[in-house]
């Protein structure tokens, strides 16, 4: 996975899954598309509450019904979601070996020196997280972590709530944190993703929902890889002006 492949498109020194991209639709992307005034965009690194978040907005929207919940909201928002970099690591890291259209094949040894290389499927976690940090004093910019919706995620909810002027009743409210609990959303077909055929993710290898927890990069670092990661992120973090969660521990 270090060098692009036949199943990998190189875009501007990003390593991109070529299943879903195309170096035509990534331009589009960038230099063609229109941005509208009213658009919320929703941004994570991967594995980092991706699909969570998208479902937490269209529960919003629908104000916590799932039969309504048919699109994304438009907002005049940006909503960031960060999440502690090891338990990133050791999701990517599943989602590779189960996603069979990446033919991946390295252990999780060489997959952590890789992911600290930032020569992973959408580049390094730490550009990623610095580069949209930048945004952070802005007033359209809401920035979350992965550890604090999973244990106050009602709290979360009501504060993206605010941001987005999105007014919720005591039903609606219920609604939306029952929808996006973990349990719910590994039964919804919408977000578990097996609808989508073996040959591109085999989830007899892993499934796409697989935990949802903090702290499972624990049961896969050893301690001389911890120490290593540590080492590196006290390095590219230092300066970034933000304590999260994982910092504390």
């Amino acid at each position: 996975m270090a060098d692009p492949g036949p199943r990998s498109l190189l875009y501007e020194g990003l390593m991109l899954p070529a299943l879903v991209h195309s170096e035509q639709s990534l331009r589009y992307a960038q230099f063609g598309f229109q941005v509208r005034d009213s658009d919320v965009f929703s941004v994570t690194y991967p594995k980092s509450g991706t699909t969570w978040m998208q479902e937490l907005l269209t529960l919003i929207h629908s104000d916590g019904d799932p039969r309504l919940a048919q699109s994304v909201p438009s907002w005049e928002r940006v909503i960031y979601t960060v999440r502690n970099p090891k338990d990133v690591c050791v999701s990517l890291y599943h989602y590779s070996k189960m996603a069979s259209f990446l033919e991946f094949q390295e252990d999780f040894g060489e997959f952590v020196e890789l992911f600290s290389a930032g020569k992973v499927l959408f580049g390094s976690w730490f550009q990623h997280v610095r580069g949209w940090l930048g945004l952070r004093d802005r007033l359209n910019f809401l920035l979350l972590t992965y550890e604090e919706m999973h244990q106050d995620l009602r709290g979360r909810v009501e504060r993206i709530c605010r941001f987005l002027g999105k007014q919720l009743d005591a039903r609606a409210l219920d609604g939306v944190v029952a929808n996006a609990s973990f349990q719910a959303m590994k039964q919804n077909k919408m977000c578990n993703y097996s609808l989508v055929p073996e040959n591109i993710m085999d989830q007899r290898v892993s499934p796409f929902l697989r935990k949802g927890v903090p702290g499972d990069w624990k049961g896969h670092f050893t301690v001389a890889q911890s120490q290593a990661f540590d080492r590196l992120y006290r390095e590219q973090m230092q300066d970034v002006g933000v304590r999260f969660p994982w910092d504390e521990a």
